[in-house]
């Protein structure tokens, strides 16, 4: 059971890097490790809270809610991508949120991969990348629009 709870972060760790590249292509604010640790770190707390208690978990005493850690990795990773917005008064632009968004996706696809839904992981990350690319490509065509 040991090597399918490193499967799993391994994957998290390859899928929150693979949109941490594309991030770091693009020079954003986080990029490959910032996105890679995320969703490591989120798999790695999805695997402590479902099964770390095991023993205690039995009890008849005790009721255990395993959600609990994954609802706290949704908190604390909004201090993170809080760290990635910033106001630019002189400009009146806002930036960092596609970041942010970024950083608080690979979280719960990290959560996913903890939780052992590689499918919703990969397909998850695949929409990511894709509506990321997308945006990018439309944003240039719309660009070049304009300047014609």
């Amino acid at each position: 059971m040991e090597y399918e709870y490193l499967l799993r972060i391994f994957i998290a760790a390859l899928l929150g890097g693979a949109i941490g590249l594309e991030r770091e292509y693009r020079s954003k604010e986080a990029g490959f490790r910032t996105h890679f640790l995320v969703a490591m770190g989120s798999a790695l707390f999805m695997i402590v809270s479902a099964y770390g208690f095991n023993d205690a978990m039995h009890d008849e005493l005790q009721r255990w809610d395993v959600s609990r850690v994954a609802s706290q990795v949704v908190s604390g990773i909004g201090f993170i991508g809080a760290g990635t917005i910033i106001f630019r008064k002189t400009e009146n632009m806002v930036s960092g949120l596609t970041t942010a968004a970024g950083l608080w996706v690979v979280a719960a696809i990290g959560l996913a991969c903890g939780g052992g839904l590689y499918k919703v992981a990969v397909g998850s990350s695949v929409l990511v990348l894709v509506g990321l690319e997308a945006f990018n490509y439309f944003l240039h065509k719309f660009d070049s629009f304009r300047k014609e």
